[in-house]
This record gives C-alpha cells, sequence and structure tokens, in this order.
C-alpha cells in the first residue's frame, strides 16, 4: 500500500512555495484550501501544477465552507454550485484530483430529502466537469456535525449513487460518535465501494453534544496508532492520501510518518 502523507494548507509563505517545502520535507502532498474564498487565478493555478510536476508531489483541493447544496435559497445554491466548479477548475489546472467539500445542511428538514437534493447537484457537476474534460474527482466529505449531511453511511451512499468520489475525515467521524471509534468497522464499509484509493483526513478533534467543535493536533484522541494499525489490515487497498487539519498540519503529517515507519512502514522513493 502507498501512503501519502501532508498539510492541510502550505508549509511555506504561498501555495506555490508550499509545493516544494512539502517535498523539501519529506512528505507527498498538499491540500490546497479554498476554505475561505478562492483567489487563486487560473495563471496562477497553471503555474503551481507546474511546480508541482517538477517536484512530484500530490495535490487536491478544499472547496470553500461556505456550501450548502440544499439552501432555503435557490441562490445560495447556484453559489456553492459556482464555488465548488470553480475549485474543480483550479485543481484540474495544478494537477490536483480530488476536490473536498462539505455538501449540505439539514437546516430542520428530514435527511432523506436533504439527501436527495445534494446527490441531484452532485450529478449535475459531475456533468459539468465530464463536459469540461476537467480530470478531477468530486469530492464531498464526511462532517463533524449533526446539523450536516455527511455521515459514514451517507457519504458512501452518495459515492455508490452517483460516482463520485469521497474524503473520509476520521476525526470528524470521532465526534459525530462521540469519541467511540470503530476502525475495522469503518474500513468494512469504505470496501464495499470496490475504490483502490482513499483520500481522506486525520487530526485530534474537540467534540460536543452537537458534534465537532474544533481540530486539535494528533497527540489529542482518536488515536492515529490505533487507525494505522487497522489501516495495514487493508489489502484492498492500493493507497490512501492522509491530510492532516490539525492546527500545527505539517508537524503532525511528519508526526504521522514517524508513527508509521516505527510499525514498520517504508517508502519507495
Amino acid at each position: 500500500m502507498r501512503i501519502y502523507l501532508g498539510p492541510a494548507g502550505s508549509p511555506a509563505r504561498s501555495t506555490l512555495e508550499g509545493v516544494a517545502k512539502v517535498k523539501e520535507l519529506g512528505l507527498h502532498c498538499m491540500e490546497v484550501q479554498f476554505t475561505h474564498g478562492i483567489k487563486m487565478g487560473l495563471d496562477l493555478a497553471k503555474e503551481i501544477g507546474k511546480e508541482r510536476e517538477r517536484v512530484g508531489i500530490e495535490l487536491s483541493v478544499h472547496a470553500p465552507y461556505y456550501i450548502n447544496l440544499a439552501s432555503k435559497d435557490p441562490k445560495k445554491i447556484k453559489e456553492s454550485e459556482q464555488r465548488i466548479l470553480d475549485s474543480c477548475e483550479r485543481a484540474h489546472h495544478m494537477g490536483a484530483k480530488n476536490v473536498v467539500f462539505h455538501p449540505a445542511y439539514f437546516g430542520g428538514k428530514d435527511r432523506e430529502s436533504i439527501y436527495k437534493i445534494a446527490k441531484e447537484h452532485i450529478l449535475d457537476m459531475m456533468g459539468t466537469v465530464e463536459n469540461r474534460k476537467w480530470d478531477v474527482l468530486i469530492s464531498p466529505e464526511t462532517t463533524g456535525k449533526h446539523s450536516a449531511l455527511g455521515s459514514l453511511e451517507e457519504t458512501i451512499r452518495l459515492s455508490k449513487e452517483t460516482g463520485c468520489s469521497l474524503c473520509v475525515d476520521f476525526a470528524h467521524l470521532f465526534a459525530r460518535n462521540y469519541g467511540r471509534m470503530d476502525f475495522s468497522g469503518i474500513f468494512e464499509k469504505l470496501r464495499t465501494l470496490r475504490k483502490k484509493h482513499l483520500h481522506s483526513h486525520f487530526s485530534g478533534i474537540e467534540y460536543t453534544a452537537k458534534g465537532e467543535k474544533n481540530h486539535l493536533n494528533m497527540d489529542h484522541s482518536p488515536d492515529f496508532r490505533k487507525f494505522a494499525k487497522v489501516l495495514f489490515k487493508q489489502k484492498w487497498l492500493d493507497s490512501i492520501t492522509i491530510i492532516s487539519e490539525s492546527p500545527i498540519t505539517w508537524k503532525d503529517s511528519l508526526k504521522m510518518k514517524d508513527s508509521l515507519a516505527k510499525l514498520g512502514y517504508r517508502w519507495k522513493e
């Protein structure tokens, strides 16, 4: 199994500088963060793509937080789709594969109706990606709050019924389940997707009765070492990307690398 480790966001002053810095640190990937809005032009995205190819790391993109594909306001739905598609366009030029986003909020409506609305818009966006020949994977993420669409089961269902990819945030699942974590059970459910690569996030997390409160460094739960031991048993996976979303992203990515090495994992450079 090939394991790609890297930070959410650049470990340098800019995304462009961060590409080479990730490689210099001995890491393998980076998730470009558009979380508070897309301020990157297409020319810069293309320049980052050339640097990514030169250096030899993997990239992914996190679309803005301001997304709700099931909003009561049609304008907000349209704007949400546009933010995801703008992220996809820049990801394509950067050579980034997965475009991660939080799909929708329930807003007092029943889960099934919100699920169906989000599914419809994901299919619509996938059609646009295909028509524009963007080489990216639309990837709804498991969410950490019970008010949001994004349980493991809902996210897997979206992937099965639309053909989209997904992002599994293990910290979010930990928060959703109030600290109960069955890594083996999670991977068994993911196995039914028959995917050879898994895009994921990992960090510590603080939670309340409503779910996720904020991300913490990896010295807090969930336990990365327990996760790694279960991961090694997943012979159906060819590769996994693990993005650190902790407050010290690249430092925790290096801690993950050290932990995996102590468990006997070796990278083929």
